[in-house]
């Protein structure tokens, strides 16, 4: 809004050094840009769907009987966050290092927080960079980046992190069986990707 002091022969919206309107003439193409009010007492400048191209300084310019005055006002367009990169799922092995990235825009710039959310929705430093050193078997599962900047709600991606190790048995205990009886005798374990079983008599399968 531009306000004039009575007497105002004549007013002007300028976008840096470009010439917007001049009086009731508008030398812009911009169809979005128009004078919302036009007065004695008010000389106001709207713009509608406004983008992130509109930011900057606006200047009004107002020709009194006197002596000419300006002022200027500074547009800041808010933009959500939205993440435009984030790693693809990982597949490493136990003990390597992995580094995930989450890159996002919006004005003001947005945090960016890591989290584990399975199994352990443990939280993270924030930052884009997530590096994870000699990763664990425990440290599988889904991350959440989240990008936030208090224009909307975050945004928010997520990346899967499967770990392989080898596969581990444990141990085995001895059970008695009834003379004619059933026996069962368990093996039990552990790895990724999921382990083949095999059972062996002295050297026989």
């Amino acid at each position: 809004r531009c306000y004039l002091e009575d007497g105002a022969s004549k007013g002007a919206w300028l976008n840096r050094s470009s010439i917007i309107f001049a009086g009731s003439d508008k030398w812009s193409v911009d169809p979005r840009v128009s004078i919302a009010t036009a007065n004695r007492r008010e000389y106001s400048l709207q713009i509608q769907d406004v983008d992130v191209t509109d930011d900057g300084p606006y200047t009004c310019s107002v020709q009194t009987q006197h002596t000419p005055r300006t002022m200027q006002v500074h547009l800041t367009v808010q933009v959500s966050p939205k993440i435009f990169r984030i790693s693809s799922d990982l597949v490493v092995n136990e003990g390597s290092n992995v580094t995930l990235v989450c890159l996002a825009t919006g004005k003001p710039e947005p945090s960016i927080s890591w989290r584990h959310i399975s199994p352990s929705a443990k939280p993270f430093e924030s930052g884009q960079y997530l590096d994870i050193y000699g990763i664990t078997r425990d440290q599988a599962g889904e991350y959440e980046c989240s990008a936030e900047n208090d224009v909307s709600v975050p945004d928010v991606r997520k990346v899967k992190v499967t770990v392989n190790f080898a596969p581990t048995i444990q141990e085995l205990k001895s059970s008695g069986v009834v003379l004619g009886g059933n026996g069962l005798i368990r093996c039990e374990g552990a790895g990724v990707p999921a382990p083949l079983f095999e059972w062996y008599r002295g050297e026989r399968k």
